[in-house]
């Protein structure tokens, strides 16, 4: 069974939102309107639907030494395409909300991980598992 997920989110216009996911995270636009925009992220579908008044300041908890940010999302990617699409990142001059790093080292369950913010202040999420297997281990 192949599932594709799907999640709406505010934004504060489609240009500027068109132009970071198309150009520096390399997604692909599908339908839109003069209020919303789809993207193919990676294969999943992301709705920015222009609502500024929905966007606000983003809570964060400490992990690992970070101030992760609550409300967020991403992907998870292989080892070798994460270090490729945060050299991309780079490329392009983002400002990190939290640089690349590996977070949990020697632990079951280290990863890389990196987070960043679109134009309209979503927080995202990309990180990959040193261990495959270890995306959902406990111990």
């Amino acid at each position: 069974m192949s599932v594709v997920f799907h999640l709406a989110i505010p934004v504060s216009d489609i240009e500027t939102t068109r132009h970071f996911y198309t150009e520096v995270l390399g997604c692909s636009v599908g339908r839109e309107a003069a209020h919303w925009i789809d993207f193919n992220f990676f294969g999943h579908q992301v709705s920015a639907h222009v609502k500024p008044e929905a966007l606000n300041v983003v809570k964060t908890n400490p992990v690992d030494g970070e101030s992760v940010p609550v409300r967020h999302f991403g992907l998870v990617l292989e080892w070798a395409a994460w270090h490729q699409f945060a050299e991309r990142l780079d490329k392009h001059g983002i400002n990190y909300l939290i640089k690349p790093t590996i977070r949990f080292k020697g632990e079951v369950g280290e990863q890389a991980t990196l987070f960043i913010t679109d134009p309209s202040g979503n927080a995202l999420e990309f990180k990959s598992f040193k261990n495959s297997e270890h995306l959902f281990a406990t111990i």
